[in-house]
Formats: C-alpha cells, structure tokens, sequence
C-alpha cells in the first residue's frame, strides 16, 4: 500500500516595501498566496507558472523554490506544498493584473510581521519561513508549517 498524495504550488511575490502579496479567492474564508494544485503530469514549477497565469494574468518569472511543506490530511494522504519565489511586482506589472480565472476578487500586500494576524496558522508559518527563506537564499522543508528538527 502507498500513501495518497496530493501537491500544490504557488508563489510569494512582494511589493518595493518587500510587504507580501495575498489574495482573496472567492471559493474559500481567508487570504491565501497565488498558486494552486498539480494538475497530472505537471511538475510543481509549471503548476506555478500556469496558477499565476490563470489567477492574476500576469507571466512574471517565478524564481527558485523556497518552502516544501508537508501537510498532513484527514480523508487523503495529505499535502505536499511547494513555494516559490516570484519576486518583486512593480507598477507596471501590479497594473496588468486581472483575475482572468474568477477565482479570485483582489489581492492586498501584508507586512511579513502581520502575517500571522490575517492567515491561518499553518499558512502563516509557511509564508513566514519562505520570507526568511528568500532573505537567507535558502529553501527549507517544513511539516505542517513547522520546521523539522535537524538530528
């Protein structure tokens, strides 16, 4: 027997303030990041290309991988979570964006320090370790938002 999985990806862009970028989708409560899940065949990169296409309807280049998190699940197998990092939006390109897909109403960009007061927990933390991830050119591995400890 093998585990069930399922995998998304998406991307933390950031405004010259380095504040990051969230969305509001229309289909769930919360604020969420750009991105959405794996369709077959799809490697996590280009899950990411096309969810930024699709949502904001923009193509900025989506730079390296920061976060993979694990997300336990209770009916599947869980979530493996993928993000990358999609850099700073300007003017130009912040004006470009349209939500082609419907999925989403608007976005807002959110203080690093704040993100805990407006995204769910293990959200909260994976953005959080991405933001640091990016500042230290890293990528780190988390489980369920948390880092594992090193043995």
């Amino acid at each position: 027997m093998f585990a069930l999985v399922r995998a998304a990806a998406g991307a933390l862009f950031f405004d010259t303030a380095d504040r990051v970028m969230l969305v509001r989708p229309v289909y769930k409560a919360g604020l969420d990041i750009p991105g959405g899940c794996l369709s077959p065949g799809e490697t996590p990169y280009q899950a990411c290309v096309r969810e930024v296409r699709e949502e904001l309807g923009i193509e900025p280049d989506i730079g390296r991988l920061l976060v993979a998190d694990w997300e336990p699940g209770t009916r599947d197998g869980g979530t493996i979570l993928f993000v990358f990092d999609g850099g700073e939006i300007d003017d130009g390109t912040r004006q470009r964006i349209t939500f082609t897909d419907g999925e989403l109403s608007g976005y807002d960009f959110c203080p690093p320090g704040e993100l805990e007061d407006v995204l769910a927990g293990p959200l909260a933390r994976r953005v959080k370790a991405g933001v640091v991830a990016r500042e230290l050119g890293e990528t780190v591995y988390l489980e369920y938002g948390r880092a594992v400890p090193a043995t």
